[in-house]
Formats: structure tokens, C-alpha cells, sequence
């Protein structure tokens, strides 16, 4: 496939120590999926092959290296970071080209991201589970003395309830508080969420 030249402006524009680096590895991409297509996305480059499978940034002072799927690559050679630190990249903070890997072994890595695409395999998503709702008693106590209130209350959703709690424990100072907590109980007493403004809006657009 034809490189793109955002590409090639992307990697002109780079720290000097940066552009050997994605130089090689663009390179190694290209080697081990000749049908990639290069794309910008998030203002880097991305490498799509029926769908994305690996992208490379550069920063100030490094750059990085990344899969979509590196969960799920045979990492023989223990070179993948995949622990929430790494961010976006997988082979660490690279500031030289002694840092990548040889060229076999990278080339190696990405065509199992590419066997990954060809076979569809999908990496499962994990959904953090939310704390439970902790009303505070402050809150909870003037919604018991006001009607209106508590039967909106009582038939919101858990992220409606969610929505004005956060919004509540944001508050600064207690005057905060305190303002944030009469403007729920009016709201609720008008039998409106949270965010009813925009929801409206959402209706109206």
C-alpha cells in the first residue's frame, strides 16, 4: 500500500533522536503486513489491516510503540509492557534505536497482530465495576422531608442518583455543599435529573 504523507510529515516533524526510530519501525510494519494502511488518528500514526492493529507517537523527549491487541501476542521474549503505565506504548520510553527490539523479533510481534485481525479476534473489554452508592445522610435526610423530591427520587435510575451525589461531593466548600444540596432538592422537586438542560437540548437537536 502507498504511505501516507501525514505520515511522513508526522515523522519530518519529530524530535531528531525520533525519527530513526519511526522510521524503523514503520518499516517493520510495512515488512510484516505489506497491506496495512497507514492513518492518522488522535494526531499519530496508526496502522490499520482490517481494522487498527498497532500505532507509534513520538514526544519531547521519546517515543512508543503500540498494539491494540498486545494482551493477547506470545511475548517469548518478555519485551511487552502491558500493565496500565505503559499508556499507549508497549515497548517502554524509547529515546534510541538501541532500545527497540532486533528487527526479527519486532517484525515477528507485528505479524501476530496481524494474524490476530485475519482470524477477527476480539480482545474483551473490561468494565470497572462502580463503588456503591453512598448517599450522604445530609442529603438523604432533607429528600425524606420533602414529598416531591423523594418520589423523583425514589423512581431514578442508579446513575441519575449517581449524577447528583458526585456532583455534591465535588463541591469545595461547605457553602458549596450546601447550595449544591438545595439546588438537588429543587431540581428533584421539578422531577428533573441532573443534567435535564442538556438532555432537552439532546430532544430538541
Amino acid at each position: 500500500m502507498p504511505k501516507n504523507p501525514a505520515v511522513d510529515d508526522y515523522i519530518e516533524k519529530a524530535q531528531p533522536f525520533a525519527k530513526p526510530i519511526l522510521k524503523r519501525l514503520r518499516a517493520a510494519v510495512h515488512k510484516a503486513c505489506p497491506e496495512c494502511v497507514e492513518v492518522m488518528k488522535w494526531s499519530f500514526p496508526n496502522f490499520d489491516y482490517k481494522g487498527p492493529f498497532c500505532s507509534m507517537a513520538s514526544f519531547k523527549a521519546h517515543a512508543v510503540f503500540g498494539f491494540w491487541k498486545a494482551a493477547l501476542l506470545e511475548d517469548a521474549n518478555g519485551i511487552l509492557e502491558t500493565n496500565e503505565r505503559t499508556a499507549m506504548g508497549h515497548l517502554g520510553r524509547i529515546t534510541s534505536l538501541d532500545e527497540l527490539p532486533d528487527e526479527k523479533t519486532l517484525v515477528a510481534l507485528i505479524r501476530q497482530a496481524k494474524e490476530l485481525n485475519d482470524q477477527g479476534v476480539k480482545v474483551a473489554r473490561v468494565t470497572k465495576k462502580k463503588p456503591p452508592l453512598r448517599v450522604p445522610k445530609e442529603l438523604s435526610d432533607r429528600i425524606a422531608k420533602n414529598a416531591a423530591a423523594h418520589k423523583t427520587w425514589d423512581a431514578f435510575s442508579p446513575s441519575h442518583k449517581r449524577e447528583y451525589v458526585e456532583w455534591i461531593g465535588e463541591a469545595k466548600t461547605d457553602a458549596t455543599r450546601e447550595r449544591r444540596i438545595a439546588q438537588t432538592l429543587e431540581q428533584l422537586a421539578d422531577g428533573k435529573a441532573r443534567n435535564w438542560k442538556y438532555e432537552k437540548k439532546r430532544i430538541q437537536d
